[in-house]
């Protein structure tokens, strides 16, 4: 591979600049819009594999997968065809379809926890359903989440820490109502003595904790051993329903996703991302007694125009019957095994302090000198070095996440090439993100 690609961005950058005057921010989804990296984000034209191109014709190998759904790769033969199939008899209808029940049965049997499912069109509707559905189970008001956690933008889950563990959130958007903060706690992810103490201080008041299984909207932090088995011993002695945010991990790593990974069953499941196939879609599931409370058999109101749309219901589908092939995630667990070390391997050749955190086919590399297990720690990142990194890469034809607080991903379409090819170019480019120093 050549030490440096000649790369052109001329289209991409007059893009953007148009993009800025009809778009907030130039783009439909903050992290896009590379504020956290510098420089012009890149206008994707196509994908295909492993790979996608820009509007300028420069290729890169993808670990961004679109945020983690396209774990198949882009444009997978078979899930195209789903889709194809599927628009030449309509794209909507307002009524129930068959394939609702097909991708439903396909869940079900992944998450054996999952008792009913209702698809959503959004990870964000799927978590904020399963908390009213919790706080009316319940008969409870508050929630708890772990500092760091990503659980889409509802006005509850907007929230950052109190003073301490013990105190409720405060809004961490504008816009956000105090009120809405007001019943929300959050704690340090990885730290049973915090939840415990929350607990205590609210004895009988909490109707949820929802948890990232694997953290991954502060990069990829694991859990760590004991962790979420004696959240679910603690939620259940509590009377509290636990809910897992598996938009990212499910499917991703493992069919069951996390708890099927860790062996830990949740009270709610709320699922996004691959169990759309690339597709705009969300899930929640889990017990049928807490499910039946849901509208219309319950006092719980959940509706959407798009909800169990026939093209994503088709997508997933497809996707999720490739994941059930004999072979899928040993394979991916090499590739992304191979990745993270190499990585690793590369950082300590050229004396750059890296943190590889990896659960499946999900990474994040930091650039740290401890361990990253919460958010503190992970907030103690280079995020200087990481960007001169992260465009080091892209100038070798390397897509990573524009973010170190983001997870990169390995898909199916990857091959040992593609590793080949990426540990090659972080070797140049780990060396000129220390150029600086």
């Amino acid at each position: 591979m050549a030490d440096r690609l000649a790369t052109s961005t001329a289209r991409s950058d007059a893009l953007f600049s148009e993009a800025q005057e009809l778009l907030p921010g130039g783009v439909d989804s903050p992290v896009r819009a590379f504020r956290a990296v510098g420089g012009t984000p890149r206008f994707i034209a196509r994908g295909k594999g492993s790979a996608v191109w820009d509007v300028d014709g420069n290729r890169y190998i993808d670990y961004l997968a679109s945020w983690g759904p396209l774990i198949a790769g882009h444009a997978h033969p078979g899930v195209v065809a789903a889709i194809q199939d599927a628009a030449t008899r309509g794209t909507s209808y307002g009524a129930p379809t068959e394939s609702e029940l097909d991708l439903a049965r396909l869940v079900r049997q992944a998450f054996p926890s999952i008792d009913l499912v209702r698809f959503v069109s959004s990870g964000t509707e799927a978590t904020m359903t399963a908390l009213r559905l919790a706080r009316a189970f319940t008969s409870r008001d508050v929630i708890l989440k772990f500092d760091g956690g990503y659980h889409g933008h509802a006005d509850d889950l907007l929230v950052q820490a109190g003073s301490g563990p013990l105190t409720f959130g405060q809004p961490d958007s504008r816009g956000v109502p105090a009120a809405s903060a007001a019943q929300t706690l959050s704690v340090p992810y990885n730290d049973l003595t915090a939840l415990r103490d929350a607990f205590q201080a609210h004895p009988g008041q909490i109707a949820a904790v929802i948890v990232e299984p694997v953290a991954g909207n502060m990069g990829v932090v694991p859990p760590e051993s004991g962790f979420l088995e004696h959240l679910r011993q603690m939620t259940r002695d509590e009377g509290t329903v636990l809910i897992f945010d598996e938009v990212i991990t499910g499917f991703r790593v493992a069919l069951g996703g996390a708890q099927a990974r860790f062996r830990v069953t949740p009270d709610l499941t709320c699922l996004g991302k691959i169990v759309g196939g690339g597709l705009p879609v969300g899930a929640y599931g889990g017990r049928r007694e807490i499910m039946q409370q849901v509208s219309p058999l319950g006092p719980v109101y959940q509706a959407g125009t798009l909800s169990g749309n026939p093209l994503a219901m088709a997508a997933g589908a497809a996707t999720l019957r490739l994941l059930t092939e004999p072979g899928v995630y040993d394979h991916l667990e090499r590739l992304s095994g191979r990745l993270v070390d190499g990585l690793g391997e590369a950082a300590r050749a050229a004396g750059v302090a890296y943190v590889g955190n990896r659960v499946g086919s999900m990474f994040t590399g930091y650039f740290a000198a401890q361990p990253v297990t919460d958010y503190v720690t992970a907030k103690q990142s280079d995020t200087r070095r990481y960007a001169r990194f992260f465009h080091a890469m892209l100038e070798r034809g390397v897509y990573l996440a524009p973010s170190q607080f983001e997870a990169g991903f390995v898909s199916l379409a990857h091959s040992e090439g593609d590793i080949d090819e990426t540990l090659n170019a972080a070797a140049f480019a780990l060396a000129e993100a220390t150029l600086s120093d």
